[in-house]
């Protein structure tokens, strides 16, 4: 298991990112009766952005938002942050969880706003106060890295618990790991399993590794190596080169899997070409015949053409 400051470091960036773009989305949820929402989502952007200053003008809080993000996203309309974040900030100011949501993200990046963590902390505190799991999830970030928030994993443990139960899988894979290591919480290998494990089934790549692990160790849940195999194969096929890696090495010695050299050479491969190096391995592979090598490049290059088209 990952250090927590390395998870951190790694989860900060693209924790807010898979948060902005559900910031993105909240706009229009639920609110597609509404004319001005309605046009938004058939992508009819300018008059959406002309019914929703109308709303705006009798002091809907979420017409504010949207009019937010068409400017945000120059959505019919020249891109204009500056502009957005006003219209966020008038959207905040009435009481809409989602401008509270968006604003601290454009004080994270000093996108036509101020740089400012500690913005970006009050903000996300607002609106998780009022509810808004990711939200909370993205301030328990801030709490545990210490920036925008003096460092309290405890706090920081209870926000992760926020957002996990609402469903979100970073914050499942983060609570996990608390559970895991003992930082924030008290040490519970069964509650780590659990949480990493529900981001494990919800497709979390980084879950899916270290549930595979737990559930090849049996710690804090059942062992069952078979089911750990599948999470491998599971991240693996998604382009992680740990997964990749370890599970060329199943096939290499005979876990799980029927040892097959050849299989094994192709996730190898993979994994290598990403950047996860193994000796043992290398000498394994060796050992295989010209052309059975052979067949192993040709189908860890149909698997990367694959994997291409698809991401």
């Amino acid at each position: 298991m990952r250090p927590l400051v390395l998870i951190i470091l790694l989860l900060l960036a693209p924790g807010l990112a898979v948060a902005q773009e559900a910031a993105d989305e909240a706009p229009t949820a639920g609110l597609a009766a509404d004319p001005a929402f309605a046009a938004f989502d058939d992508g009819r952007f300018v008059t959406a952005l002309d019914l929703a200053k109308t709303q705006a003008a009798t002091g809907e809080a979420a017409a504010h938002t949207l009019i937010g993000r068409i400017y945000a996203e120059g959505l019919g309309v020249d891109r204009n942050v500056k502009e957005a974040a006003q219209w966020y900030k008038l959207g905040a100011d009435l009481g809409d969880t989602n401008a509270m949501f968006a604003l601290g993200h454009l004080h994270l990046s000093g996108n036509g706003v101020a740089k400012s963590y500690k913005a970006a902390a009050d903000w996300f505190e607002a609106a998780g106060k009022r509810g808004h799991s990711l939200a909370a999830y993205n301030l328990a970030l801030i709490y545990a890295s210490g920036d925008g928030r003096r460092q309290n994993l405890e706090t920081a443990a209870k926000l992760f618990t926020q957002a996990a139960e609402a469903g979100h899988p970073p914050a499942e894979y983060d609570l996990g790991v608390l559970y895991t290591k003992g930082e924030g919480v008290e040490p519970d290998d069964e509650k780590a399993a659990h949480w990493i494990g529900r981001a494990a089934e919800a497709g979390y790549v980084d879950a899916q590794i270290e549930f595979a692990i737990l559930l090849f160790k049996g710690r804090g849940v059942a062992q069952d190596e078979a089911r750990g195999a599948w999470f491998l194969l599971a991240a693996a096929e998604k382009g992680n080169a740990i997964a990749q890696n370890r599970l060329a090495r199943l096939y290499a010695f005979g876990v799980v899997f029927e040892k097959h050299l050849p299989t094994a050479a192709k996730w190898h491969l993979i994994a290598r070409g990403a950047g996860a190096s193994d000796l043992e391995l290398d000498f394994l592979i060796a050992k295989l015949t010209p052309e059975r090598r052979a067949e192993a490049e040709e189908e860890a290059q149909a698997w990367r053409d694959r994997a291409a088209a698809f991401y």
